[in-house]
């Protein structure tokens, strides 16, 4: 059962669904892992990832929007997350994502971001998105550009450091 209230979202391989407590074991694990999650906020303690589970909860329930667990319709199990994100301290709505261990290379990320970037653009009536990227993150750097997304800027993160912003193609393009 979802913690939020958030629409079910379909791809041709994909569910983008709310959160559900049985997703945060997934998270927990992907945030631990410093060597994948360090570019997204990675933690040392699991209950600083707990929290960060939570805190997406309630993005959810104060924003109305957040990021989706990425559910893969082969296995049902999550495969990573993708959203819209702009917490307190945020430049503006940014789409990430992230893909969990073992589902790497597959396309997932693009695919989810695709169809979040269309929920943003029809459904939330966002003209605009950024996807904030931390330096030497190639792998979303190249993602970004392939959806479209061109290097605006380089600015300080209170909470990440340095970000560069990705500026997304506008809604009227994008839904042409």
């Amino acid at each position: 059962m979802s913690l939020v209230t958030a629409p079910r979202l379909e791809t041709e391989r994909l569910i983008l669904r709310g959160p559900e407590a049985a997703d945060a074991e997934a998270m927990i694990a992907f945030l631990l892992d410093r060597e994948r999650s360090d570019g997204f906020g990675g933690y040392d303690h699991r209950g600083d990832a707990w929290r960060w589970f939570a805190l997406n909860v309630g993005h959810w329930h104060l924003r109305g929007y957040g990021y989706f667990t990425i559910e893969d319709k082969a296995t049902g199990k999550p495969a990573g997350i993708c959203g819209i994100w702009n917490p307190e301290g945020w430049p503006e709505p940014e789409i990430g994502w992230v893909v969990f261990a073992g589902y790497e290379g597959r396309g997932i990320a693009t695919e989810a971001a695709l169809r979040a970037r269309r929920y943003a653009y029809e459904d939330l009536g966002l003209k605009t998105l950024t996807s904030n990227i931390v330096p030497g993150n190639a792998r979303s750097v190249a993602l970004a550009e392939r959806l479209g997304a061109v290097y605006e800027r380089t600015y300080k993160n209170y909470h990440m450091g340095e970000d560069m912003l990705y500026r997304h193609p506008p809604a009227e393009e994008v839904l042409a």
